[in-house]
C-alpha cells in the first residue's frame, strides 16, 4: 500500500478544494488547509488515486493568481509517494518516476525528483537556478508550473504557534530548533507566527520533542508558545510513544492517524 501526502496550492476556497480532494474518491484519508499558507494537503492511498487529484488541480488551479505565506513551485506542489505496511522503498520509488513521467507526457508540466537523490528543500533552493526538471519541459508551466515529485518515509507535518516575537526573532527560533530530523520555517501567518516544521524521522523526533524544543527556545528569548497545529495525519506508533494526557495540548488524537483512517475507510 502507497500513501500519498499531495501538497496543493490552495488554501480559502472551499468548493474548488472540495471538488479536487473528491477525485480521490473512498481512497481520500485527509484534508487539511490553511488559508493563510493558501496551501491544502491530501492524504490519499494509491497511485489511481494520486492521478486523480493531479488532474483535477490542473484543470482547477492558476498560479499566476497565487498569493500565500508557504514556498511553492506550481499549483501542484508536492507529491511524495510513501511505502505503507506491505510496500518497499522500491515501490514507492517506481510510483513517483511513473507519476513523474505521467505528469509530464499528459499534462506538460516540468517534475523535479526528490528521495535518494537530493532533498525537498534542496529542490526548492535549486529548481530553475542550477537544477533542470527530471522530467518534462525545462520551464514551468504557464498555469501549474512545476511539481516536486517524491519518495520518503513517513514524515509528520506540525507547526507550533508563538508570540511576543517579530520576523527575525521567529526565523531565529526555526534556525535554533532546526536538526536533521527536524526541518523549519519561521512564518507570519496573518496576524500570528509560527515555527512550521516537518519531522521527517518522527521516531526519533516526534510531536512532543518539536513542541518542547520550541518552547525552550521561546523562553530563552522571552515568546510564549500558545499552541501546536497537526498537518494531516500521524503514524499511530508515534502518536503511542506520547503520553496520552498530552495529545490535547499536541494537537493529537487516535483519529488522527494515519491507521484509523485506513480501518475507516475500509482500506486495510
Amino acid at each position: 500500500m502507497l500513501e500519498c501526502v499531495i501538497n496543493i496550492s490552495e488554501g480559502r476556497d472551499e468548493a474548488v478544494i472540495a471538488a479536487v480532494a473528491a477525485a480521490a474518491g473512498a481512497h481520500l484519508l485527509d484534508v487539511h488547509s490553511d488559508p493563510h499558507h493558501h496551501r491544502s494537503v491530501l492524504t490519499v492511498v494509491g497511485e489511481e488515486a494520486a492521478r486523480a487529484v493531479a488532474e483535477a488541480t490542473v484543470a482547477r488551479l492558476d498560479l499566476r493568481d497565487h498569493h500565500g505565506v508557504h514556498p511553492r513551485l506550481g499549483v501542484l506542489d508536492v507529491v511524495p509517494f510513501v511505502a505503507l505496511d506491505d510496500s518497499t522503498t522500491e515501490d514507492a520509488l517506481a510510483a513517483r518516476d511513473a507519476f513523474a513521467r505521467w505528469l509530464a507526457e499528459h499534462h506538460g508540466v516540468p517534475c523535479f525528483l526528490y528521495g535518494p537523490e537530493r532533498t525537498l528543500p534542496e529542490v526548492r533552493r535549486r529548481a530553475f537556478r542550477d537544477l533542470a526538471p527530471d522530467v518534462g519541459p525545462g520551464q514551468p508551466h504557464p498555469t501549474a508550473g512545476a511539481t516536486a515529485v517524491g519518495q520518503r518515509g513517513v514524515l509528520v507535518a506540525y507547526n507550533v504557534w508563538v508570540s511576543g516575537v517579530d520576523g527575525p526573532t521567529v526565523r531565529a527560533m526555526a534556525a535554533s530548533v532546526r536538526t536533521p530530523e527536524i526541518r523549519t520555517l519561521g512564518l507570519q501567518v496573518g496576524e500570528r507566527w509560527q515555527v512550521s516544521m516537518n519531522l521527517v524521522a518522527p521516531e526519533v523526533a516526534g510531536p512532543a520533542v518539536a513542541y518542547d524544543r520550541v518552547a525552550e527556545v521561546a523562553a530563552q528569548v522571552g515568546a510564549t508558545v500558545e499552541g501546536a497545529e497537526l498537518v494531516g495525519l500521524v503514524p499511530e506508533a508515534v502518536l503511542r510513544v506520547v503520553p496520552t494526557e498530552r495529545w490535547a495540548e499536541l494537537d493529537l488524537g487516535l483519529e488522527r492517524t494515519i491507521e484509523a483512517r485506513l480501518d475507516a475507510a475500509g482500506l486495510r
